[in-house]
């Protein structure tokens, strides 16, 4: 069979599959608790897939890998930031919220608050989190069907994003939460699989000696043995030390307040579910982000010349689908070309996925939070929210879009870590002083949702990220988002966390010892009882 062909058909074999999960799972859904939760129907395990299958995104596997494959050492420290991570949701976020909420962030937070403010505040913070992890995962679909369908066209990566906006778009107001649940269960597997399958024949190729693999990149990578250690991307000067702990805070924070993380919290029926999935997830994508490390040190020993040249030129998103092409034979080859198309459709559905579940979020946040609860103030009727979320779920689709094909040329990893670090900034503070402080009123979560979230994306934009970097001295590209002639960038470090976290946690504080409000504390008993044993959480959540 023709290669292209092959790969053409293990690509929309994958994109069958998942409509055809999202159809079936239609026929089931009625009434917003199975759109929005999927009738909290899901057991602990599954729940633990489909988180994994959500959390595991693009970035994971083609961001981390890249960074490992160019930066060694450093490249690494994203994996072991996201699996950190999940302790802190574990055992701060995952069962209270569960308790506590109903259906988005924002249930919880507005308990014991005004309706209206937080509302409006949580929301946008949701939105706008979404929306940059929606960025990373439809780059990573453009530079996978480039190097698919062997092209460097502008215009086929741009259709590819709009391609993936559709299908994203087509899965949340089709299938809602239990057809996003089951794309995402059935990804975590597909991915698990064809990640340990590629780890195996990389390990064959070494005699299943790490060290010998290790020594091997390192020699290749041109670096020796700084490859392995670190500062190879974040020691170079004070500051680059300073933008690596930003970045490894922002990491370890950013899951506790990621919105489509938490709003997974709510499909289960219990509190000892939601504890059980998160435990799940921790064991599968723990196993996942060591396969990372094989994946990334495996395309440096293996990759060469001009395909490794590739990778550099892709700011190293395309390492793992061109490491499979070579463990399967190389280019040219049949076995490469299987594997070359069978990591790419998985990369595919991996993006698919993650993608249905950051839309469903942002468009139930829209519908719930503003709609209803700020616009209409809690008098939509259920038909009328199901309406606008899909409405909704067009509109984001279509915003995630237009600011994708611009960001093409910005590492997946990045812009995912771009994401956590608003989520810290924002929502983080706000959760965590909802559920532990008596005193936490309105006006502090308000501050610190705006706070940390124009904070976190004020920085970034008088970043390097978005000027100042100049030409790559290499290829002659232009290393930030702006035209070289551009220079705005006052703030020296590309990940905010640093400064936008403690701010966010700083204005929660500050916003809540200015307000004479009482009646958020007077309701903080009745939040903490909610919070232990999750009665009253099904209820509509209004005061």
């Amino acid at each position: 069979m023709n290669h292209q062909l092959l790969t053409t058909v293990l690509f929309l074999s994958v994109v069958a599959l998942t409509i055809g999960i999202t159809i079936r799972a239609s026929r089931t859904s009625s009434g917003a608790t199975d759109h929005y939760a999927g009738g909290r129907s899901f057991s602990g395990f599954q729940n633990g897939l489909a988180i994994g299958g959500d959390y595991m995104s693009a970035a994971s596997f083609l961001g981390i890998s890249g960074a490992i494959a160019l930066y060694g050492y450093d490249g690494f420290l994203y994996s072991i930031g996201f699996l950190v991570a999940w302790l802190v949701a574990l055992l701060l976020v995952a069962e209270v919220l569960r308790n506590s909420g109903r259906y988005t962030m924002a249930d919880q937070l507005a308990y014991r608050m005004r309706q209206r403010p937080v509302r409006t505040a949580a929301a946008t913070s949701t939105v706008v989190v979404s929306i940059f992890y929606l960025l990373a995962q439809m780059v990573g679909a453009g530079a996978l069907v480039t190097l698919l369908l062997g092209v460097t066209s502008e215009t086929v990566k741009n259709l590819t994003v709009v391609g993936v906006g559709a299908l994203m778009i087509f899965y949340v107001t089709v299938g809602g939460m239990k057809g996003t649940t089951w794309v995402q269960i059935v990804k975590a597997v597909l991915l698990m699989a064809g990640s340990a399958l590629i780890v195996v024949l990389v390990l064959a190729k070494f005699d299943f000696n790490l060290s010998d693999l290790l020594g091997t990149a390192a020699s290749n990578s041109g670096h020796g043995k700084e490859f392995l250690e670190p500062g190879l991307k974040y020691g170079a000067t004070t500051t680059s030390k300073i933008d690596f702990l930003s970045l490894g805070i922002a990491l370890v924070l950013g899951t506790a307040g990621l919105p489509h993380i938490l709003t997974r919290f709510y499909t289960v029926p219990t509190s000892k579910d939601a504890r059980k999935s998160v435990l799940w997830a921790i064991g599968l994508i723990g196993a996942f982000y060591l396969f990372t490390l094989v994946l990334g040190f495996g395309a440096a020993a293996l990759l060469k010349g001009d395909t490794m040249a590739e990778v550099k030129t892709s700011g190293g998103n395309l390492a793992s689908p061109l490491l499979a092409e070579a463990v399967g034979g190389g280019s040219g080859s049949t076995g490469g070309a299987i594997l070359l198309a069978l990591i790419a459709a998985v990369a595919f559905a991996t993006i698919l996925a993650v993608v249905a579940g950051l839309t469903l979020t942002s468009s139930v946040s829209v519908a719930h939070d503003l709609y209803n609860s700020v616009w209409r103030k809690g008098q939509a009727s259920e038909k009328e929210e199901l309406k606008v979320s899909r409405y909704a779920a067009a509109g984001i689709g279509l915003v995630a879009i237009l600011l994708a094909i611009p960001a093409q040329k910005l590492n997946i990893a990045f812009l995912v870590a771009l994401a956590f670090a608003v989520a810290a900034s924002a929502n983080l503070p706000a959760i965590l002083y909802n559920m532990f402080w008596r005193r936490f009123n309105t006006r502090g979560a308000v501050w610190s949702i705006y706070g940390g979230l124009v904070s976190a994306v004020g920085l970034v934009i008088f970043s390097p990220v978005v000027s100042g970097k100049g030409l790559d001295p290499v290829t002659g590209k232009n290393l930030s988002l702006l035209p070289a002639s551009i220079d705005i960038s006052w703030f020296p470090l590309e990940n905010p966390g640093i400064v936008s976290i403690p701010l966010g946690f700083f204005l929660g504080w500050l916003g809540t010892v200015t307000s004479r409000e009482k009646a958020a504390e007077e309701r903080y008993t009745e939040l903490e009882v909610r919070a232990l044993t999750g009665a009253g959480a099904e209820g509509a959540i209004s005061h």
